[in-house]
């Protein structure tokens, strides 16, 4: 799977939640207030499911799951951990 497909998932996940807005790979889609902190858990759930992972305590910082890049990173370095 290549970055863009990992970035063009996570957009679509994340399309309905953002109001219309578009937003950068790396704008904090919390600090915008598009999503709060509940909606973390949905990402969590959202990327084990959607990529077939299992994320760890490690994977749990705040960094990993504000910004779109940091999602794509997320899962890209899971992926290869799996391979």
């Amino acid at each position: 799977m290549t970055h863009n497909d990992v970035n063009a998932r996570i957009r679509a996940f994340l399309a309905p939640h953002l109001g219309g807005q578009e937003v950068a790979d790396g704008d904090d889609i919390f600090a915008l207030g598009y999503v709060n902190s509940l909606f973390a858990m949905q990402l969590v759930l959202f990327i084990e499911k959607e990529f077939s992972l299992q994320l760890g305590a490690e994977d749990m910082e705040f960094d990993n799951f504000r910004t779109v890049s940091g999602l794509v990173r997320l899962v890209n370095a899971n992926t290869a951990a799996a391979v």
